[in-house]
């Protein structure tokens, strides 16, 4: 199994995993530990990124902003532009600890935005990098081609789309298509066979994770 951080693939068991980003993940991720570990590849202290439905209490948002030049984070919940509402999340589904050490870090860098990602709020080819994690799975197919839609205008021409989402509930075949029409190429090897020791749950049926590295169609 190709371990370059630029082959899109499944995770896989023997991946490298971060069970702590700022504070201790919960069990229950059952794939961001090897999610995290892989986004910490794409990040640069002169970067100006996007974490696109970033949740309430995901971690992703507060890492990038230790490390980025400028840290945006978007999701539809009106909560995330409230500090308060966003820390009483984190205490009430991750602990209080875990706020804490939140709070302990800075985050001047960090713009949180109420948003739908079929219309973001963002000025064409602003990003860098955008980081979608685990996200496309929750949205109807016309949608997650809207977002994606979205996400090729905000990057620059350089820029990098870090994308995960869960198996099968989103068709690999389907998705493939749709990345194409949005204007996106995989940036560096692929591999879309899934493979025996592919991290996986057994809730929801059973899920496997797949990564991928886009860049906009080259002309």
């Amino acid at each position: 199994m190709p371990t370059h951080p630029f082959v899109s693939r499944f995770f896989v068991n023997t991946d490298a995993r971060r069970d702590k980003l700022i504070y201790d993940l919960p069990a229950s991720w059952w794939s961001r530990p090897y999610e995290y570990e892989w986004c910490t590849h794409f990040v640069s202290s002169h970067d100006v990124v996007l974490d696109a439905a970033c949740g309430i209490s995901n971690p992703l948002k507060f890492y990038l902003t230790g490390v980025c030049e400028e840290v945006h984070a978007c999701d539809m919940d009106a909560r995330i532009v409230s500090k308060d509402a966003v820390m009483a999340e984190v205490s009430r589904d991750i602990g209080e600890e875990a706020a804490w050490q939140i709070q302990a870090r800075r985050t001047t860098r960090l713009h949180l935005a109420q948003a739908d990602l079929t219309a973001l709020p963002y000025e064409d080819g602003y990003f860098d990098t955008v980081f979608c994690i685990s996200v496309l799975e929750h949205l109807p197919l016309v949608d997650q081609y809207r977002a994606l839609g979205e996400f090729h205008r905000i990057l620059n021409d350089e820029g990098l789309l870090i994308l995960t989402f869960d198996y099968p509930i989103v068709n690999l075949q389907l998705m493939n298509g749709l990345l194409l029409q949005a204007g996106f190429q995989y940036w560096g090897e692929t591999d879309f066979e899934l493979p025996v020791d592919a991290v996986r749950t057994d809730t929801w049926g059973g899920l496997n994770c797949f990564r991928a590295v886009l860049k906009k169609q080259q002309a």
